[in-house]
């Protein structure tokens, strides 16, 4: 994978961007630092330019809990399910999973400040590149990074958008300390929208994933700005252009489903022909920590049991017994490497992120966390062509997944289903499929909140309202910022 890692960056480089001039939103800020590199000082060459986008993957992917690297866990707590386990300390997870959250839960906090803080890596990163002295950088090079930098920024705002509605949209490094400069209003969803759309159309400039080589596994690709347009699209009802980009994806050849299920979450098969964007995760390297394996872990092996399934959703039961996924996705029984015993465990837990080569650590699981995925990109264009009535396209598509999880095709069981019925099997097979791959908020919420009312007491979680589609915008950011607005939603909690 590409050394975003390598002695924490050896520390001058992985640092430096955590003392710049970010949103006053993100951290208090020093007018007269004495003793920091600053952007004048680092941006002179390519060598600065490649660290300075791998520092935005690490705020994003690898450092210690933050945004993919579990602490979006914290949201996916407020779907059907998941819940906290029984070791949970935190009261914001165990208000989270409660649907107790409200505007100053530091789960929400912490979310907003880490997006922002990426963004802000992101801005300056695309300035900042495209001013360094052309004998001093490829152009290609330059371009690339530029691309990624973009890549990265276009997900964090379409995070946020769809957790929060309207945020400040910020496009360029904060070099001032006015209130002017400070105090960023929101932007309306469609100015973020098309914000989005258009660094991830630039993205699509990227590499094509055959163009890297090993040493790159974990960088953004033209597949994965395509991918992340496809969810765009289809997250907007926009079905047609939603079609037209996973068709044109799905034609270019650049990806394939595994044949057998496990192999996406294997040590061994990581970075493969199914995975289009993935978390990267190495063990024994002493510092970067798999927090989601970790937290996910059965209890019996790791000591710390937090991110639990929830039994009350119905979601194990669902599965067939035949379904291949089913004990990847979750396990009942384990063998204890030590003494070859066989463990009934005292609860159905999570599986996938699972690393038998770290029995007693999962901490150090080498495990990737896959988050961009072909299988996603199916289900994708089944649902778009379900919607625009290509009823044969929707059927053919859905049942390449159900044919590798060998159950099943719903062509044969129920050929002819309404686009209604079709959508419900659709989500069910969502569910099953991308289950702890940070996917189901997202999917509930864009349903509207009849849909997300309906899943969420359906598994226990009766005090669910209409106002739990979005999340609040945290109060320490109300309280700095005077032309920040709580949305309409959360006004009256």
């Amino acid at each position: 994978m590409f050394n975003i890692k390598q002695n924490h960056m050896k520390k001058s480089t992985h640092y430096f961007l955590a003392i710049l001039l970010l949103l006053t939103s993100c951290v208090s800020l020093d007018e007269n630092p004495s003793s920091y590199m600053t952007t004048d000082q680092f941006y002179r060459n390519g060598a600065d330019a490649v660290a300075a986008v791998n520092a935005i993957y690490h705020r994003m992917f690898t450092e210690e809990l933050v945004l993919f690297n579990r602490q979006l866990m914290m949201y996916e707590m407020s779907t059907d399910d998941c819940t906290a386990g029984p070791r949970t300390r935190s009261a914001q997870v165990i208000d989270m999973s409660k649907l107790n959250h409200v505007s100053n839960n530091l789960a929400i906090e912490w979310t907003w400040k880490y997006t922002y803080d990426a963004i802000n890596r992101a801005n300056i990163a695309i300035d900042r590149i495209a001013e360094i002295p052309e004998e001093e950088i490829e152009e290609t090079l330059r371009q690339r990074l530029i691309n990624e930098a973009k890549f990265l920024r276009g997900w964090n705002y379409f995070n946020l958008v769809r957790w929060h509605g309207e945020v400040p949209l910020v496009l360029h490094e904060t070099t001032s300390l006015s209130q002017e400069a400070l105090n960023v209003s929101q932007a309306t969803e469609e100015e973020i929208y098309r914000q989005i759309i258009e660094d991830l159309s630039d993205a699509e400039e990227l590499p094509a994933p055959e163009e890297y080589n090993s040493n790159d596994a974990g960088r953004a690709t033209s597949g994965a700005a395509s991918t992340l347009l496809i969810k765009v699209y289809l997250t907007r009802e926009e079905w047609n252009t939603a079609a037209r980009k996973a068709e044109e994806l799905i034609s270019k050849g650049w990806h394939d489903l595994f044949e057998n299920f496990e192999d996406v979450y294997n040590v061994a098969t990581k970075n493969g022909r199914e995975h289009i964007f993935s978390a990267q995760h190495k063990g024994n390297i002493g510092y970067d920590i798999n927090h989601l394996a970790f937290t996910t872990a059965p209890v019996e092996f790791n000591g710390d049991y937090i991110d639990a399934p929830n039994h009350e959703s119905g979601l194990f039961e669902s599965f067939s017994e035949q379904d291949t996924r089913k004990y990847v996705t979750f396990v009942k029984e384990m063998t204890d490497p030590a003494t070859g015993e066989l463990i009934t465990l005292s609860d159905i837990h999570w599986n996938k992120y699972w690393d038998p080569d770290t029995p007693y650590n999962q901490a150090e699981s080498s495990k990737n966390l896959p988050l961009l995925r072909y299988a996603d990109v199916l289900l994708m264009y089944a649902e778009a062509s379900n919607e625009l009535g290509n009823k044969q396209t929707a059927y053919t598509y859905l049942d390449k997944i159900r044919e590798r999880a060998g159950i099943p095709l719903l062509q044969d069981i129920a050929p002819n289903l309404s686009v209604e019925e079709f959508r419900d099997s659709l989500f069910q097979e969502r569910r099953k499929e991308l289950a702890l791959e940070y996917q189901r908020w997202f999917d509930l919420s864009r349903r509207g909140s009849e849909e997300y009312i309906k899943a969420l007491r359906a598994a226990g979680k009766n005090n669910v309202a209409a106002r739990h589609i979005r999340f609040p915008i945290p109060q320490r950011e109300l309280d700095l910022n005077p032309n920040l607005k709580q949305i309409e939603l959360w006004r009256s909690y």
